[in-house]
């Protein structure tokens, strides 16, 4: 598990408004993040048929233009 050091910012009353944290801590959980969303989206289109050069190319030029 990624460790988080962190500090609170508190209002006025001492309750907890929002959390600080260093921008490395911050980039690793951001690439944690990207890299789960890729690997779910990878396997949701897992049993989709690839294209082939001729057909993802007039895909592509269909899409430009719709």
């Amino acid at each position: 598990m990624l460790p988080i050091k962190k500090e609170y910012i508190v209002t006025a009353n001492n309750k907890k408004k929002a959390v600080l944290i260093d921008i490395d801590t911050f980039r690793a959980m951001e690439e944690i993040i990207e890299n789960y969303g890729l690997g779910k989206f990878m396997k949701e289109i897992e049993d989709e048929r690839n294209l082939s050069p001729g057909n993802a190319q007039k895909y592509y030029t269909g899409l430009k233009k719709g």
